[in-house]
């Protein structure tokens, strides 16, 4: 470790990472950490299984041969263009192209850096210089949204912007098209060794406060999420993951480039989410995995009843990202012919903390709780008793989980001195080895001295006759402190009011202290791209802020 390297980092392939020795070697012992990459894989599966289809695109149906020939000579074009270490940034939807472009930049030694396609000027603008972008890839157009012109702005406000690299269009103004890169270099250049300890991930926190953060992760952290999946998500070479979660988030990034070479799987990859498409897809290629937040399940359950489908090909449903009502889970399981359908429980920081519930012994807990643990060890921790009994924050840790942020003054409150990482959401225990999420740390409620789990109160109004969708955020008040505000999307109008929701919990018992207390009733509820409900957007506009 050099001098200069900050304190419990060390230098991989230049960049400074969170090391911990014993962690790393253990993790080398049980096999979750490897000495190769998927770069390895690739080429294996290029040179064995040529014809196996990993990825479906639409029209577009990807074999291994193919993937690793467009790859290779797109990673040979990176490195004539910048040094290997170089992030490599893409807003893509789910196209075909973004796994070239990962794999490529993995080939290339590169880190690949991907990013919302929903994203503008002010976000892009402060990622691209944030990560010292050197290449990006954009569509020309997508969704009625001119990429190029775009790129074109952000880039005149750059010090030292990247090449753009512009896809499925004619007009790229001036930027790279992406066919240029497809063209194999005489002579070809020899691809560097890689360091499987070496950052291979930058993908940036959505900054619900604050600078969105960029977390790090290595090709080993993935190498063990992937085992993870294997081992406990009923995965076996020849299974299909439906993939309509975005490719730049954890979730689709994983199931669309990993696990279809280190799982043996292929990925069918969806540009637009729409349910009914999704039931069609499913049933076509016979689709063994989907994981998405609530809204996916929800619209996806109502579609495969519409069009007279129990989805028998399907395996395993996970749901996660958002609050997830419990009776949402059994009603699917319910439904669907074989499928397994859990709650899950991760982030971008620690992807897949729990696995869920998908033995058929434990079937009742994939409903009432967000799983039992699989690689990560999580301890939950009470800070000065502000949680409700029997409650605390979750921090997490395992091979799995991040090295660090980008900029390492990120991690001092983000880590405890165990190497723990503070998430920021509160659980409890459920014999002994499953876990509740309760809520995030800083959504909780103080009325009147009094904590308000908002998931809580969520997951028994979802079930109300009139409501569509809820989120129940705290607004300042100034008698009690805070009161609880249900944000509603009604199912008819008039929507449910104060009585009403007072009348239906007190049915089901709850406390009188935890009924919300105003009533705001709206179209739709703001939302990121994964389906997560953003409350601080909420809260904010509630308080005037």
């Amino acid at each position: 470790m050099s001098s200069n390297t900050p304190q419990g980092r060390k230098l991989i392939a230049g960049r400074a990472i969170r090391w911990n020795e014993a962690r790393a070697s253990l993790a080398y012992e049980r096999g979750l950490w490897i000495r190769r990459t998927i770069a390895d894989s690739l080429r294996e599966a290029a040179q064995h299984t040529p014809e196996r289809i990993v990825l479906v695109d639409g029209d577009v149906h990807m074999n291994c041969r193919t993937l690793y020939a467009q790859a290779n000579t797109m990673a040979q074009a990176m490195l004539s263009r910048t040094p290997a270490g170089s992030v490599v940034s893409f807003l893509l939807p789910n196209w075909h192209e973004a796994a070239v472009i990962y794999m490529a930049s993995t080939l290339a030694g590169m880190i690949v850096n991907p990013i919302l396609p929903s994203m503008r000027d002010r976000e892009l603008q402060f990622i691209l210089e944030d990560a010292n972008t050197r290449l990006v890839f954009v569509p020309a157009i997508f969704r009625r949204q001119d990429y190029t012109a775009m790129l074109s702005r952000v880039c005149a406000q750059l010090a030292s912007p990247p090449e753009v690299v512009v896809l499925r269009g004619d007009d790229t103004r001036g930027h790279t098209p992406y066919e240029s890169l497809l063209q194999p270099l005489d002579p070809a250049r020899e691809l560097p060794a890689l360091n499987p300890d070496a950052v291979r991930m930058i993908m940036y926190t959505s900054g619900t406060t604050g600078r969105s953060k960029g977390v790090l992760h290595t090709h080993n952290t993935l190498h063990a999420l992937i085992s993870q999946i294997r081992e406990h998500w009923l995965v076996e070479p020849g299974d299909k993951f439906l993939v309509p979660s975005p490719i730049s988030h954890i979730g689709g990034s994983i199931y669309a480039f990993e696990t279809p070479l280190l799982g043996g799987t292929t990925a069918v990859l969806m540009e637009t989410w729409n349910a009914d498409e999704a039931v069609k897809l499913i049933d076509a290629e016979k689709c063994t995995h989907m994981a998405g937040a609530t809204p996916f399940l929800q619209q996806i359950l109502a579609a495969a009843r519409a069009a007279g489908t129990r989805l028998p090909s399907l395996k395993l449903f996970v749901c996660g990202g958002a609050s997830v009502p419990p009776a949402l889970i059994r009603d699917a399981a319910g439904y669907f012919d074989r499928a397994v359908v859990t709650r899950v429980y991760g982030s971008t920081e620690v992807p897949i903390t729990t696995v869920g519930a998908t033995r058929r012994d434990e079937a009742r807990y994939g409903a009432d709780t967000d799983g039992r643990t699989g690689l990560a060890d999580i301890k939950l921790v009470d800070h000065n008793n502000a949680a409700a009994a029997g409650e605390g924050e979750i921090c997490a840790r395992g091979p799995q989980m991040l090295v660090g942020y980008l900029h390492p003054e990120d991690d001092i409150p983000a880590f405890d001195a165990e190497g723990y990482f503070r998430t920021g959401d509160l659980a409890r225990r459920v014999d002994e080895h499953y876990v509740v999420v309760t809520g995030r740390a800083k959504d909780i409620i103080i009325r009147n001295g009094e904590n308000i789990s908002p998931k809580e109160v969520e997951d028994i109004l979802v079930g109300h006759p009139h409501i569509a969708e809820i989120a129940i955020v705290g607004v300042p008040d100034p008698r009690t402190g805070e009161r609880a505000c249900a944000v509603i999307v009604p199912k008819q109008h008039p929507g449910p009011d104060v009585a009403s929701l007072g009348a239906f919990l007190d049915e089901h018992r709850v406390a009188k202290f935890k009924i919300p207390e105003q009533v705001v009733l709206v179209e739709s509820l703001p939302k990121n791209d994964a389906g997560k409900v953003l409350k601080h957007q909420l809260r904010a506009t509630l308080s005037g802020k």
